[in-house]
């Protein structure tokens, strides 16, 4: 994939430097449909330059959030203040947003340069302003030789950069992208949301994305903000999200887990003793003290990556570290890099280990008895 970071000067004027921390401000925005409460209370900062996800399945509020930011929608109670300003009566042309949707809404009848520069044209810029910034644009987009390419002569990905230029071009303080990679095929969503990242970083404007693809929010953005049920969940880092989920729901959703149910929590110094359902013991230390919630029965949760398989528990070193147990694989499958494992304990129940799929691990097979384990530092205690 060519890069698009080379070094060149781009006719897009957002800075960082010398602005206010945030560009958007939202505060306690409600929105209902009828009786259905689309968004609850909804309350988040962006800050300028950011890349900020929200994520969440389809009917959690993310898109009306989205289109109550660009004008398109009017919230019942809230605001929404961009650049210190109340947007309340301020409508979707004047609000120096731009939006990307989800069906790219390009125009048909239009080759691509047409279709990019159609926002300076209704803006009335210069004839020959708009053909530089055109020619920045292609370039930055990758799309450089194919301005006078029709829509319907594009591949979805080309039909993507031309959606993207066509918002960016306008320099928005804002450029708000909802699911835009949802019709692309896997490989060319992964080719799109590097590309995607590394404009937003050349650039410096601030992308507001939704989707429901927890690995684009994993692999673009600075901020996340999970939601549910027209409410974010929990915001923070992709990697504070991963590693420490708030509660079962974000630790689900934002990727694969082990979900081990607990019918006792024992404290002994720094440490907890959980007992298993089935009777086992998983030590758990290094970690802030557990508070007990109202919701019963707290379960422990732990990635499939941090559990470790082995032929011989002997061979972990040192042993008194590590969770070890013993199992047999109920099912192997195969994920071309990884082996994904299912293993029954008699200690611990069921749960999935990933390993990667190399000369380590010659033979694993479903029936084969086998010893895994995980640092005792690993995983956390989650309310169910």
């Amino acid at each position: 994939m060519p890069t698009l970071l080379s070094g060149k000067k781009y006719l897009l004027s957002n800075k960082t430097s010398g602005l206010m921390e945030y560009i958007v401000r939202i505060k306690g925005l409600s929105k209902n449909y009828g009786k259905v409460q689309a968004v609850k209370d909804v309350s988040f900062d962006v800050k300028k330059g950011e890349f900020f996800s929200l994520l969440g399945p389809s009917g959690c509020g993310k898109t009306t959030i989205l289109r109550i930011i660009g004008g398109f929608i009017e919230a019942d109670k809230g605001s929404v203040v961009i650049n210190e300003k109340d947007m309340t009566s301020v409508s979707p042309n004047r609000r120096n947003t731009s939006m990307v949707f989800q069906n790219l809404a390009l125009f048909p009848h239009m080759d691509v340069s047409e279709n990019i520069i159609y926002g300076l044209k209704k803006r009335r810029v210069k004839k020959d302003l708009i053909g530089k910034k055109l020619e920045s644009m292609l370039d930055l987009v990758n799309l450089k030789g194919l301005g006078k390419r029709r829509i319907t002569e594009l591949s979805g990905g080309q039909q993507q950069r031309v959606a993207l230029a066509r918002s960016l071009i306008i320099e928005p303080e804002l450029l708000l992208l909802d699911e835009p990679l949802a019709s692309l095929d896997k490989k060319l969503r992964i080719i799109m949301r590097a590309e995607l990242k590394e404009i937003q970083a050349k650039i410096h404007t601030t992308f507001l994305y939704v989707t429901h693809d927890q690995s684009e929010a994993l692999t673009m953005s600075d901020t996340i903000a999970v939601m549910k049920d027209g409410c974010i969940i929990q915001t923070g880092s992709a990697k504070s999200i991963y590693d420490d989920p708030v509660d079962r729901f974000v630790a689900d959703f934002i990727g694969a887990g082990n979900f081990i149910d607990i019918s006792k929590i024992q404290k002994k110094d720094e440490a907890f003793i959980l007992i298993t359902r089935k009777g086992g013991e998983i030590f758990l230390e290094n970690k802030k003290p557990f508070s007990d919630g109202k919701v019963r029965p707290p379960s422990f949760f732990i990635r499939p990556e941090k559990v470790k398989i082995t032929s011989s528990p002997v061979s972990i070193s040192p042993r008194k570290n590590n969770n070890i147990y013993e199992g047999n694989i109920t099912k192997a499958v195969f994920e071309g890099p990884d082996i994904r494992l299912s293993i029954d304990s008699p200690e611990i129940g069921n749960i999935i280990a990933e390993v990667k799929n190399d000369k380590k691990y010659p033979d694993l097979e479903k029936g084969k008895s086998i010893c895994f384990f995980w640092d005792r530092s690993e995983g956390k205690i989650l309310n169910r």
